[in-house]
């Protein structure tokens, strides 16, 4: 949106106008809702924190002073809003960040589907990847570990960009306090939790293979497919699968244990990543079931490094039936 078309409809929205208040919002809905995930690791909760943040947008208009792009002015309300929600809520954790026996509130991460992130579409190619790399759950869950405002400092210069200088104005902070954070956050991030550049190619591959495998109840083809180091988690249990053969073991002794389990998955995106919803047969319902939502994650060679299978996910929201028959 250029300059002045903003401009005019700040202008109206002042007066009043909601469709033009709706015309200067609408088109960072989905980007704010993302950054909302980012910081709170909850879709839920960063929904509420959108609608939240234009209720004060629409009522603050009057203070609106120009002096820098409409969208970064929604950007400071909006992590404004997720810092204060921070305050009262305890961090979201996968299985395999979790320090100790339980989390602070019982709480885990949630996936994102791949339809929130429709707007990167209109990105440029660097801001697209690292949109893309900023919702890997690997990222998401290591930020969360982070105090909330070096976590909003890391998204806001390393995810969106923002200069020092707009971070600084977004979150009242000076500018060497803005570099003093974001040092401190990339000081205790966990190298093996960063965005690795993936072979998409590659990992598609595997991914069809992963899929033939399971439904064939071929664990041994699985396991292959893993890395010597791969994770197997199934939020909201807190049981970790290490290494390859704990995981053989974890799919004879559960899922791939008996000749009747038998299992079908569709492909579906979340967090930026190749995912699967997971169906398993019952007989009952003459039908497969949701079982879980599979994420993968891949090493630069396509090899398997983590699945995070959420047992609680919503399917509809990734665009996935709530059965499959039995043909």
């Amino acid at each position: 949106m250029l300059e002045s078309e903003a401009a005019g409809l700040v202008s109206r929205a002042r007066q009043g106008d909601e469709d033009a208040f709706g015309a200067l919002v609408g088109p960072h809905r989905d980007e704010l809702l993302v950054h909302g995930y980012r910081m709170l690791g909850s879709l839920a909760e960063a929904e509420d924190c959108v609608q939240e943040a234009l209720t004060r947008a629409w009522r603050s208009l009057g203070s609106y002073e120009e002096r820098g792009t409409f969208r970064a002015w929604l950007y400071r309300i909006m992590t404004n809003r997720c810092l204060t929600v921070l305050d009262q809520i305890g961090r979201r954790e996968l299985p395999t960040t979790l320090e100790g026996d339980t989390t602070d509130d019982g709480s885990w991460l949630e996936p994102l589907p791949g339809s929130r992130m429709r707007y990167i579409e209109d990105l440029d190619p660097e801001s697209r990847l690292l949109a893309l790399e900023g919702v890997e759950l690997a990222f998401v869950a290591a930020i969360q570990r982070l105090p909330a405002r070096q976590r909003a400092v890391l998204i806001l210069r390393d995810v969106l960009s923002f200069t020092a200088a707009e971070t600084g104005d977004l979150l009242d902070m000076t500018v060497p306090a803005v570099n003093s954070a974001l040092q401190r956050a990339k000081r205790q991030q966990d190298p093996k939790m960063q965005a690795r550049v993936v072979d998409f190619t590659e990992a598609q591959e595997t991914a069809r293979r992963y899929l033939r495998a399971w439904e064939a109840a071929d664990v041994d083809a699985i396991v292959s497919m893993l890395a010597e180091d791969a994770r197997y988690s199934m939020p909201p249990l807190r049981q970790v699968f290490i290494g390859a053969e704990a995981i053989r073991g974890f799919l004879l002794a559960g899922p791939l244990q008996r000749s009747d389990q038998s299992w079908r998955f569709l492909p579906a995106q979340a967090n930026g990543q190749i995912a699967f919803g997971t169906y398993l047969w019952n007989a009952e319902a003459d039908a497969h079931e949701p079982a879980g939502l599979d994420v993968i994650s891949f090493t630069p060679t396509g090899s398997i490094t983590e699945v995070v299978s959420f047992l609680e996910a919503d399917f509809s929201a990734f665009g996935l039936p709530p059965l499959m028959s039995a043909k």
